[in-house]
């Protein structure tokens, strides 16, 4: 995959379909929980009185696991926190985290659009001001098998997942998950993500289109997906992400053209000399910068030791330190998520770990990124077939990311070749630009001034005021 090998498995984060093979587990799976009770088993999975350290809050929690694979053992864990008013007139939406490998309970949840933050201590939880469940249930899944409290019992799923299982695991998921909360069933349901979950989202979102022209009765009421910073076109993704580079003076001149001139970003390997340039670059033009946040300062002290997320993070990017608290972002919240979740008492409280799994919960699994087997060179195709199917589609992107930044995600949907419904605007929040968006015919586009990679945590009010603009349909306020 050209260049990909070289800027998704060294620099991607976190910080992103055959529907016969899903229909074998569905009959299966829908029965064995509703043979179970689905009653009984959701009550199981209640997170009551609530989490260690956690604020007294008003909504309810349930967590737990649902077996997507009885014969392989593989099993997905979950963690639901509904909104915090009128839940069962708000939508529901899952959201997945990318790697490939990472969680959306280390990050989607304990970052970015979750209720709760954790302390530096890892010894309690405050609330998130700008929590997206005060406008959606918020279903957040640790997808594949292997990451996070997700497991399985076959060993080589670890060594052969990739993005047609995961997508296929994810809706045996949502319909046995559908089946023991039953009141989620035909209510309007959306997909969200990032990084790699550029590829999971629009993948699970045609499988369940794909389910759902199969099934007259469908409880999947999909309506549309939003993904931030998201993997989209290996090719243009990469020019994009060089050209990010060099247009924010990370890279010289001269490495810019030799990274143009060396690598074939078309080609399913890279050179050796496309290889050496890219990393003479990150080694020496780069500098200790924060890749996926390049004007906060990096961390002079916390570097996570013999840690599998930190390992992890740097086969995906080298030359990463874990970022101090600045301006009120504090990313080191992974470091106090890796203590949190190994907590006992936690554990016990969420359901989760129920079988002993003889490792550590880490952020992302290394295992996993090493062996991810399939990988779809664009989603492009897919992109236009869930816009022909009506589906409301925005992607974001914040614009301080040199890992999947801004000029990757322009160039990869201008090859979608969309009519423009409203020409590129500044739009607007607390009297201040929050970014810039343009309206396609079957999309939205919009950046998030000052944002990262994992946008909610830097801009956490501005990507709230884009969560509740794309839940309504509507455009970015404009001022």
């Amino acid at each position: 995959m050209a260049l990909v090998l070289v800027l998704r498995n060294v620099l991607l984060l976190v910080l992103v379909l055959a529907v016969s093979v899903v229909l074998s587990f569905t009959t299966t799976a829908e029965a064995s929980d509703n043979g179970f009770g689905a009653t009984k088993q959701r009550e199981l999975d209640r997170i009551w009185p609530g989490l260690p350290g956690q604020p007294k809050v008003g909504f309810s929690q349930f967590s737990g696991y649902v077996t997507v694979n009885q014969e392989h053992g593989r099993a997905l864990f979950y963690w639901l926190t509904e909104a915090t008013s009128f839940p069962h007139q708000k939508p529901l939406v899952l959201w997945l985290n990318g790697g490939p490998g990472c969680s959306s309970v280390a990050y989607g949840a304990s970052e970015e659009i979750g209720p709760f933050r954790i302390n530096k201590t890892a010894s309690s939880l405050y609330l998130n001001k700008y929590s997206w469940n005060r406008e959606a249930n918020l279903l957040f899944l640790e997808s594949p098998a292997g990451v996070g409290f997700s497991y399985t019992n076959t060993s080589s799923d670890l060594k052969n997942s990739g993005d047609k299982r995961t997508a296929e695991d994810a809706l045996v998921f949502l319909l046995k998950w559908m089946s023991r909360f039953p009141e989620y069933k035909y209510r309007d349901f959306y997909i969200a993500g990032e990084s790699y979950a550029g590829h999971y989202v629009p993948q699970l979102a045609k499988l369940i289109v794909n389910y759902n022209k199969a099934h007259s009765k469908s409880i999947i009421n999909i309506k549309g997906f939003i993904v931030g910073n998201a993997v989209t076109d290996n090719y243009y993704d990469s020019i994009g992400t060089v050209t990010y580079w060099w247009s924010h003076a990370i890279i010289s001149d001269k490495t810019y053209k030799s990274i143009l001139r060396h690598c074939n970003f078309t080609a399913d390997m890279a050179s050796n000399a496309c290889n050496d340039v890219v990393s003479y670059a990150m080694n020496h033009e780069f500098g200790d910068i924060d890749q996926y946040s390049i004007y906060t300062p990096t961390c002079a002290t916390s570097l996570l030791s013999n840690n599998n997320a930190t390992t992890t993070k740097h086969l995906r990017l080298k030359n990463t330190l874990l970022r101090r608290r600045f301006s009120g972002y504090d990313p080191c919240t992974e470091g106090y998520a890796e203590k949190y979740y190994n907590r006992k008492d936690v554990q016990r409280a969420m359901h989760a770990n129920t079988t002993g799994i003889p490792y550590k919960w880490t952020a992302c699994s290394d295992v996993l990124i090493k062996n991810w087997k399939d990988s779809e060179n664009s989603v492009l195709p897919t992109y236009k077939y869930l816009i022909a199917a009506g589906l409301r589609i925005w992607v974001f992107s914040g614009d301080t990311d040199s890992v999947v930044p801004v000029t990757a995600t322009r160039f990869s949907l201008s090859h979608l070749n969309l009519p423009t419904k409203t020409r590129w605007y500044p739009w607007y929040t607390g009297g201040q630009v929050g970014g810039w968006t343009e309206v396609y015919k079957g999309l939205t586009f919009t950046t998030v001034r000052g944002a990262g990679h994992e946008v909610p945590l830097f801009q956490p009010k501005r990507a709230f005021i884009l969560f509740k603009s794309f839940l309504a349909g509507k455009e970015l306020p404009k001022s």
